[in-house]
């Protein structure tokens, strides 16, 4: 049992070994030792609580935060001692927070219980007994053959055992694992990658009857998370003889995908439940905090700090008086004989205690829940938002992190990959070199550089012997697979050129797919595998070639390979990949001539290949069959084993050229680059194409502008050469400083920066504008982010991607991005926040980031002012009650003040506060360095709101008590107010002006805005007479009995309210008055700019010298006629009039000399009506108003 339990906490975890052994359809051995091995079982959870555990754990995790912490601890001082307020004082705000937190993470909660519910009940058909029995997805066990029939979801790991096709194939999308919609193929074992055996053991087992007999043992490795990885191998008996053959990741069907153009296959459970792949990557992300959280855990301190000094400050001080004989004990205050022989030191904790019960409430209760619930719901804005969507791929965006929605409007650094999140992922093959010469393919046919169609020496009809075998290469070394709803074009009418009517192709790669319907359009077409065999037609004659091996592709080769039989029997190896992966191991053909066309090609932006072959004698292709066998059954060490026959085998290659495929750029990309670095973000593109390729396109994207002077760090080998050149590129951005200065450097020569010389490559980075990383692996990608990130400026970063290969950055940034593009939604799914396309990053970044940061840090800092205006008049109160504890507020109002009375406008503020408007702040990307480097949560606005805070507690305090300080009579019969009305007036007070000041702080007014702001205020009054006015049978003591009403009934007092709130708010608005024009800010100049005129409101600008309008006689008659006008809000079915009067203010807008007044967007108004002066939307002076008189188009 203790081991058990020990086990459960993680302290002594089960001993397994590196594999597992799985008997198809759980038929045991009979005789000899065997150890049945305890697999998972077939449910997946994805939900964090249990009905059980719900309670303890939420409470757990809502009580590790600081805030929640430090009011349970005062609840409980509060019930342990004797304290001035009412448990209930803490413990109801406390218990108001956790419920709300705990009803919303279980709701959330509940959903992923339902899915998982789903999920786990889904039918399956399981063969058991002869037969096919239907069960439920979540009793499927280790070892259970499994019936998936067509457009069927894979309900777990499956090693295929066959399907309806005689070959043992299947085709699958894998879209929710990886992404990628692009069909492919899964062979059953390695018998087409060998040269002995002709069809698998277990394909031809199609019918539940053969595979019940069927008796096999696979051994495969434990559980692990990466998807393309997948070591195992089954052995079958027949016949008293046992068959062994490898299993790698083409037989492993992973739970999540879907059978595609299969009727059926069978396939035996390998991996359950949690242990399938794709629950092994439901990655918990590591949590991300955002600049504002960690700004708001320092003012907690600082607070927390304040509140220690004023409740030591009044214990010292009680017992400072307490100390002087003169000031003997009231009759109302004696000490009871048990306090006069107490302890010193425990009276001064428990007095001690005692006021930090009272001054409690300078610390923000609700500010977290305040927090959580303005992420939550402003999360929502993003995903409404329809410029952000993409109507061809009827995506929106979507917010996966809501924790870091304020977080956009911070970002210093974004790195972005180039392939299909710069560029849209759609190949289209461009150029090849064939044996040293260019070609061009025109209207079908290969065209050698320079000649055209029309000439004589450009039309080919048939293709020489290097073109055909070029081609053949491209046709056949490929993972391309055919719609298999299609014929293969056999009895299909062929066209003048002997081609095919368009077969449609699919692929993992859009590269492959390109170059396959490039070779079908000049002549040498494929048309499908079958079996064993690759068909291929060359100029309408049928090839086949028969399959032998396939080398797969991976990052670190960086290429690929296929060994085939030609009908003549010759044994061919096909090769392409990165021309550093292939010239390199070339050893014959136009080397020198493919390297330079290569390098031509890059420099036009085309993504390039290389293409090489290899004949085989019967001796080597022996030799390489059985090296290749020993390597795919081995259960240890596969990969590397597997590298090095590999390496062995793609050697000696003769070049037969190279291609070049262009990935078209995507919309407006240029205009987002040059956006973002207007709003002072850099931009960093990290690719794994080519040095030059890269750069083309970094040209033409922007990144690089033509007059940059471009610096290289590329190709070093050694730390010296590497540090040498730092040196050197560092100096040279010392001496031309006044220059932009862009950087290039690839991955080998990252990688030593990044070992020994870490600090002067940041150096040189840091005065770029603009740094280009090529042939960058994945992990690199990752590490230039962390540097970044680790960098004593911390500044933040944020990453965007849209393929596996971009995961690690993008978990990395401190906001990752996902684009929903072609490479799969591995990306989309790891990410923060995913968009369709890189444009909408500017909208994401300058409207929604700027928005979220304004808002949550008014909303953080007006929290901590409206508490400090709270608890400071308890504080001076005490000088005045001789630091007796007696609280200067109602339990009630003291429970309800966070909760009730100013906790909605605030919210409302933080979720549809637009202080800008949205146009202006997208055509203004300056506008975004107004709030960079958390500018407005720094010291300095912290300060500012604190002393605010503090400034209005004492007008609170003070003016109230030069009202009543005189026992002056305030009620028309004489009687006098006591300390529940002192308190009462000070509070109301308060909850006005706090609540106005709110009113301020707000640009963008709605009707919830005005409902919640005076609904408020109203909410107070109509609460504090029915609470003051009835007496309820349920209150033990009711202080406040009718004082409310008593308050009201004074004039006086109602004159009070008035000038102290007037009082308190005044210097705010002068300050603000004084700072807008005497040092506005950017944001502030474009807020006049949006208001200041009709001319404005339009969307146009006055160029007059001296920044004064021409247009402000007419400005009220505008505002009259049309209102507060914005771009968007110009209303088509305006009167005539009102359209005549604003185009009149735009001809009025003339300039000072000789300037023009332009429009900078036409108005989308029509009149019948055109006055003389008005040209193309342009305004000109007197100069040029005779060419004003041409009519409008």
């Amino acid at each position: 049992m203790l081991r058990w339990i020990r086990q459960q906490l993680g302290f002594d975890p089960p001993h397994q070994s590196d594999t597992r052994t799985i008997y198809i359809a759980n038929r045991f051995p009979q005789h000899g030792h065997y150890v049945p091995q305890k697999f998972a079982d077939n449910r997946i959870i994805s939900s964090k609580y249990t009905v059980w555990n719900f309670v303890p754990k939420n409470l757990f995790e809502q009580f590790r935060r600081v805030a929640n912490f430090y009011f349970l601890i005062i609840f409980l001082v509060q019930l342990m001692i004797d304290t001035p307020t009412s448990p209930i004082t803490s413990g109801l705000p406390l218990f108001f927070v956790i419920t709300v937190t705990a009803i919303k993470q279980g709701y959330e909660d509940w959903l992923r219980h339902k899915a998982d519910n789903e999920v786990n009940g889904a039918p399956v058909y399981v063969v058991r007994s002869g037969g096919l029995v239907k069960t439920r997805s979540k009793n499927i066990r280790v070892g259970d053959v499994v019936r998936v029939a067509k457009d069927e979801t894979f309900p777990v790991d499956l090693v295929l055992l066959s399907s309806d096709r005689a070959d043992g194939s299947c085709h699958v999308t894998t879209a929710s694992l990886d992404g990628e919609t692009n069909l492919k193929i899964v062979k059953l074992t390695d018998t087409v990658l060998q040269t002995h055996v002709a069809v698998p053991e277990t394909a031809v087992l199609q019918s539940v009857a053969n595979l019940d007999k069927l008796v096999a043992v696979v051994e495969c490795q434990q559980p692990e998370a990466d998807l393309y990885r997948f070591v195992g191998r089954i052995t079958v008996s027949q016949q008293n003889e046992e068959i062994v053959r490898p299993l790698g990741p083409e037989s492993l069907l992973l739970r999540g995908a879907r059978l595609k153009n299969t009727k059926e296959i069978f396939g035996v459970a390998v991996y359950t439940g949690m242990e399938t792949k794709m629950a092994l990557n439901y990655k918990s992300k590591s949590q991300k905090r955002s600049a504002v959280e960690k700004s708001m855990n320092s003012f907690l301190i600082i607070y927390l700090i304040i509140l220690l000094f004023e409740a030591v400050l009044s214990t010292i001080l009680k017992y400072a008086w307490q100390a002087e004989e003169k000031w003997d004990e009231p009759w109302y205050n004696e000490k009871t004989e048990h306090e006069r022989n107490s302890s010193k030191i425990l009276r001064f904790i428990s007095d001690f205690l005692a006021f930090l019960v009272l001054y409690n409430f300078i610390i923000p209760i609700s500010l977290y829940v305040t927090v959580e619930m303005q992420k939550f719901l402003g999360s929502f804005f993003i995903g409404w938002d329809l410029d952000l969507y993409h109507e061809e791929t009827n995506q929106r965006a979507q917010v996966n992190t809501s924790d870091l929605n304020e977080e956009l409007g911070q970002v210093e650094y974004v790195f972005t990959d180039k392939t299909g999140t710069l560029t849209e992922n759609e190949m289209q093959f461009r150029e090849c070199s064939i044996n040293g010469i260019k070609y061009q393919e025109i209207n079908g046919k290969l065209t050698p550089e320079g000649l055209s169609e029309d000439s004589p020496d450009g039309t080919r009809h048939d293709l020489v012997k290097e073109e055909e075998l070029f081609l053949k290469a491209v046709c056949l070394c490929h993972t391309v697979q055919i719609n298999a709803d299609q014929t293969d074009g056999a009895d299909a009418p062929w066209r003048a050129n002997g081609i095919a009517s368009p077969l449609e192709y699919y692929a993992s790669s859009p590269d492959e797919k390109a170059l396959v319907e490039a070779a079908s359009r000049v002549g040498v077409v494929f048309t499908g595998t079958s079996g064993d065999a690759m068909e291929v037609k060359s100029l309408g004659k049928r090839e086949r070639y028969k399959l032998l091996h396939v080398l797969e592709f991976d990052p670190n080769r960086r290429r690929m390979s296929v060994i085939v039989e030609s009908p003549s029997g010759e044994k061919l190896l096909f090769t392409k990949g990165a021309e550093s992966s292939i010239l390199p191991r070339s050893k014959s053909g136009e080397i020198d001539k493919t390297r330079i066309h290569v390098d031509e090609f890059a420099l036009k932006g085309l993504r390039t290949l290389c293409v090489a072959y290899r004949r085989f004698t019967p001796e080597e292709y022996q030799e390489i069959g059985k090296r290749l066998h020993e390597a795919r059954t081995a259960l240890q060490q596969r990969e590397e084993k597997l590298a090095d026959v590999f390496s062995f085998i793609e050697r000696d290659l003769e070049l037969l050229g190279a291609t070049g495929v262009e990935d078209k750029l995507q919309e407006k990309v240029q205009e987002t680059i040059e956006a973002l670095r207007v709003a002072g973000i850099k931009v960093w593109v990290l690719t794994g194409d080519k040095h030059e390729t890269a750069v083309s396109v970094s040209l033409s994207c922007g990144h690089f502008h033509r007059t940059m002077n471009i610096l290289e760090l590329v190709q070093h080998k050694s730390d010296s050469t590497c540090a040498e050149q730092l040196r050197q590129l560092a100096k040279r951005i010392k001496e031309d400083h006044v220059i932009q200065h862009g950087l290039v450097v690839d991955g080998t020569s990252l990688s030593l920066a990044l070992r020994e010389h870490e600090k002067l490559f940041m150096e040189v980075c840091k005065n770029c504008s603009a740094v280009l990383c090529c042939r960058m692996a994945p992990l690199q990608k990752a590490k230039v982010v962390r540097l970044l990130k680790t960098s004593p400026e911390k500044p933040i970063t944020l990453a965007v991607g849209d393929g596996a290969n971009d995961v690690s950055m993008i978990q990395e940034a401190h906001v990752g991005i996902g684009i929903m593009g072609k490479e799969g939604r591995q990306a989309v799914r790891n990410s923060d926040y995913a968009i369709a396309r890189f444009k909408f990053l500017s909208k994401l970044l300058f409207v929604h980031g700027h928005f979220y940061y304004i808002r949550i840090a008014t909303l953080v800092q007006y929290f901590f002012y409206k508490n400090v205006c709270f608890i400071t008049p308890q504080f001076l109160y005490q000088f005045f009650c001789l630091f007796s504890q007696q609280t200067l507020y109602d339990s009630v109002y003291l429970t309800l003040y966070n909760i009730c009375f100013t906790s909605l406008p605030v919210l409302i503020y933080s979720l549809f506060e637009q202080h800008v408007h949205p146009h202006v702040l997208q055509s203004k990307p300056v506008l975004y360095r107004d709030i960079s480097k958390n500018a407005h949560l720094g010291f300095k606005p912290f300060l500012y709101w604190t002393v605010l805070g503090f400034f209005h507690a004492f007008v609170f305090f003070y003016g109230s008590y030069l009202l009543m300080g005189e026992d002056a009579s305030l009620l028309g019969n004489g009687q006098m107010f006591g300390n529940w009305t002192f308190g009462t007036l000070v509070f109301t007070v308060m909850v006005i002006t706090v609540t106005m000041k709110m009113a301020l702080e707000t640009h963008f007014w709605t009707w919830i805005n005005h409902f919640v702001t005076w609904g408020s205020i109203v909410f107070y009054f109509i609460f504090s007479l029915f609470y003051g006015g009835i007496i309820w049978p349920f209150l033990h003591t009711q202080d406040m009995y009718f004082v409310f009403v008593q308050l009201l009934s004074s004039g006086s007092a109602w004159f009070a309210i008035i000038v102290i709130v007037v009082a308190c708010l005044f210097l705010d608005v002068v300050k603000k008055v004084l700072y807008r024009h005497l040092r506005p800010t950017s944001t502030e100049k474009a807020q006049l700019t949006e208001t200041g005129s009709g001319v404005n409101c339009l969307d146009s600008m006055c160029c007059l010298s001296d920044g004064e309008t021409a247009c402000a006689p007419l400005r009220r008659r505008l505002e009259r006629l049309m209102g507060r006008c914005s771009p968007t809000r110009v209303n088509r079915k305006s009167s005539r009039d009102a359209v005549r009067v604003l185009l009149i203010v735009d001809c009025l807008c003339l300039c000072k000399s000789g300037g023009v007044c332009k429009i900078r967007r036409p108005l989308p108004l029509v009149l019948d009506v055109r006055p003389p002066n008005i040209y193309l939307g342009v305004c000109v002076t007197s100069e040029d108003m005779q060419k004003a008189h041409a009519p409008r188009p």
